[in-house]
């Protein structure tokens, strides 16, 4: 069986030799495959046409992780699920959340300051994965977490930090972590506590329909789904956001720029967004360069056609954002780091199709607000205090896995400004 890193060499090579469209013919599975590389047929696939494309190849092992969440689920289940989800992420919602997400923040800077006094190096990767998994852990829980923490002795979930493989030990260890997120719900009700967490508005969701709540087991698979995806997505892009600041020094100087005008006295909150537009965009160039999500798959259920090309019903569909971001019949110079690529009017001119970091239609990632403005408000805060140095090679090299990861922690050494 061939290795995601194989396959991300093999579509590498594919794409510019055969174009944004490729048949690959099956060796062992019993229907044909297709790669796509152009926005226009992603627009079919993912917008226009989506019903006719259910969750394809590679999403059983994300399942065994997740349980049957938004992410791996299909049909009227998934858009049910979707519908009760969905105002968890309101803009209001993420609103009130920023302030916990400030707060998380500043406990960090205290940790750097003492780094940064003495010049000392810091490994940047695993200070965004715990600061990402500590970020969606409180928007889960809330005043909960502290309570969870105290019960078991330190955070339950920080081995999903410490260990990349996803293999099926660690799938049974964070299952077994079920039990503990029945417990708080069931503990909730007890206390008939009402919190504005994403978990109190799930379980105070209601299907229009139906006028039921969400069983506690799809409680529970929603809530293992969003502490891994708001987790790794959000430490991986904060990982590479901090190697572009740090490798591009016009890119550092605009971004220190802006951060030094905007009017916070001491850290960015919500209602200091539009004044951190180029950090965002530096952001947005990172998930561009290195989205998290570097391939997905759809199947076709019925057949299809894009462009002169017949999809058979049962292909499997292959979509890469992370060429599709280096299509320079899309993206000129696209291996340039440029975050002025997402200037209002550059987004505007582009197809919108063109840039997928968070998937596109319905299916559209839930979290891409949240995961966003939790990257400005880091950035804006942290870009006050410290300059970084990256000290590794360069480029460093990929791990193209389930997530697009840095195959070697980046170690940065970090100075006071």
């Amino acid at each position: 069986m061939q290795t995601t890193a194989e396959t991300f060499v093999r579509l590498g090579e594919w794409l510019p030799r055969y174009g944004d469209l490729i048949l690959v013919k099956p060796l062992t599975r019993k229907h044909p495959a297709f790669l796509l590389n152009h926005p226009d047929y992603l627009k079919q696939v993912l917008v226009s046409n989506n019903t006719n494309y259910h969750k394809g190849v590679g999403f059983e092992r994300v399942k065994m992780l997740l349980g049957n969440g938004i992410i791996v689920s299909d049909g009227p289940f998934w858009r049910r699920q979707r519908r009760m989800v969905q105002p968890a992420f309101d803009r209001s919602v993420i609103a009130v959340m920023s302030e916990q997400f400030q707060r998380l923040n500043l406990r960090l800077l205290d940790k750097w300051q003492a780094i940064a006094e003495q010049g000392g190096t810091i490994n940047i990767t695993e200070a965004t994965n715990d600061l990402a998994l500590d970020i969606i852990l409180h928007a889960i829980f809330s005043e909960d977490v502290e309570r969870i923490f105290a019960a078991s002795g330190g955070n339950p979930f920080a081995f999903l930090v410490a260990d990349t493989s996803r293999d099926l030990k660690l799938v049974v260890r964070f299952r077994a972590l079920t039990k503990l997120v029945a417990e708080v719900i069931a503990q909730r009700r007890q206390r008939g506590a009402v919190l504005q967490d994403f978990l109190g508005i799930m379980m105070a969701a209601r299907d229009k329909e139906t006028g039921a709540a969400m069983q506690d087991k799809e409680l529970i698979d929603e809530v293992m789904t969003l502490i891994v995806a708001g987790s790794e997505t959000s430490a991986t892009t904060m990982n590479w956001t901090w190697y572009a600041i740090a490798q591009y020094p016009d890119v550092a100087a605009q971004f220190y720029a802006e951060i030094d005008a905007a009017s916070y006295e001491v850290a960015p909150a919500f209602e200091h967004l539009a004044e951190l537009d180029y950090t965002r965009q530096i952001v947005e160039e990172a998930l561009r360069i290195y989205p998290p999500v570097w391939l997905y798959t759809r199947k076709a259920i019925g057949e299809d056609k894009l462009g002169e090309c017949i999809i058979p019903a049962g292909s499997d569909i292959f979509i890469s954002p992370y060429y599709l971001h280096r299509n320079s019949a899309v993206w000129p110079n696209p291996e340039k780091f440029d975050p002025t690529r997402f200037t209002e009017a550059a987004i505007k001119a582009r197809h919108k199709l063109a840039y997928i970091p968070f998937s596109a239609g319905p299916r559209r990632c839930i979290g891409d607000f949240f995961g966003t403005v939790e990257a400005q408000l880091h950035f804006g805060l942290m870009g006050r205090h410290f300059k970084m140095e990256y000290l590794g090679p360069t480029p460093p090299e990929l791990a193209p896995e389930v997530n697009l990861r840095s195959k070697q922690p980046l170690i940065m050494r970090m100075t006071k400004r």
